[in-house]
């Protein structure tokens, strides 16, 4: 890939995709992918993915970061050692983990030295990822844990209604990461009256936690998709970590929200999925932006 290839939308498996993607291309990985809900019909609710039979057992943790088996992770103990303590507590995470850790492996390598990992969680999968994340990629890389919190759908009526997702925020380099706080749409105070005029029409930075809407079924973002996620929750995301010009990869592409807010802030994208209903529903959303190409299938770079 060079500065001056086309965006690209690739209709494929994602894992048969990232192996030919050269390595620190992307500033921005986006991962939004399938949530384990309902475990025991995991299998049957994951956009209809095929799982690996069982995690790699090869160590992927350096001093920070995957390729090289010779330091420890998490606590001083080995990558092996706390994702089997954690899939013994916990055998209906396995399969979902067997299914992520090779393609997080493959994001790694793809960031770019300043670039940064954001990974879309379930709140029922946050602290097992958690867990791992830190001990593949290394504890001093986590950067934030984001609270998308939303009031939108059915009500609990015998536990609080659980009502926000979890984004994971990890950063390749912590010495050389990219993050411009400036650049990023200010938010109304919720007490407007605590502060000056000045600052209260300014409007504040946003914080770990990010209350916006969902997706509206009668707005004009809708594309139908299911799994859709608001512009808004991307925008903050690529406007405080990338520049103009810089590249993002979202490969669990869904709907393709990832790529149009690129495209609107002068970024350059890659978004792959394998799911034919969401390639239809990009092709429908990229008609009228220029220099956007679709690959059926695994293209070489």
């Amino acid at each position: 890939m060079s500065s001056d290839e086309p965006n690209r939308i690739i209709h494929a498996d994602n894992l048969a995709v990232l192996p030919t993607l050269p390595d620190g291309r992307f500033t921005l990985v986006y991962l939004d992918p399938p949530f384990n809900t309902g475990r025991s019909q995991a299998r049957q609710s994951m956009r209809h993915v095929r799982l690996p039979e069982a995690a790699s057992d090869r160590p992927v943790a350096d001093d920070s970061r995957p390729g090289s088996s010779a330091i420890t992770g998490f606590a001083g103990k080995r990558y092996e050692r706390i994702r089997g303590d954690l899939l013994r507590y916990d055998d209906r995470f396995d399969d979902y983990w067997a299914f992520l850790e090779p393609r997080l492996a493959e994001a790694w390598r793809l960031l770019a030295d300043d670039g940064t990992l954001y990974l879309h969680l379930d709140y029922r999968e946050a602290h097992y990822a958690k867990v791992l994340l830190d001990a593949l990629f290394g504890r001093e890389c986590f950067l934030n844990e984001l609270i998308w919190a939303y009031d939108y759908g059915a009500k609990a009526k015998r536990k609080w209604p659980t009502k926000h997702d979890t984004i994971l925020v990890y950063v390749k380099n912590p010495s050389t990461y990219w993050f411009d706080s400036t650049a990023v749409d200010r938010e109304p105070y919720m007490a407007p009256g605590l502060v000056t005029p000045e600052k209260a029409e300014l409007g504040k930075l946003p914080t770990d936690v990010w209350w916006h809407t969902i997706v509206s079924p009668t707005g004009r973002e809708k594309t139908g998709y299911p799994t859709q996620k608001p512009e808004g929750i991307l925008r903050r995301i690529v406007q405080a970590s990338t520049r103009e010009g810089d590249w993002v990869l979202d490969f669990f592409a869904g709907s393709g929200t990832t790529g149009a807010v690129a495209a609107t802030l002068g970024r350059r994208f890659v978004l792959v999925d394998e799911n034919p209903e969401a390639i239809a529903v990009m092709k429908g959303r990229f008609t009228d932006v220029a220099g956007v190409v679709f690959d059926d299938g695994v293209s070489q770079s």
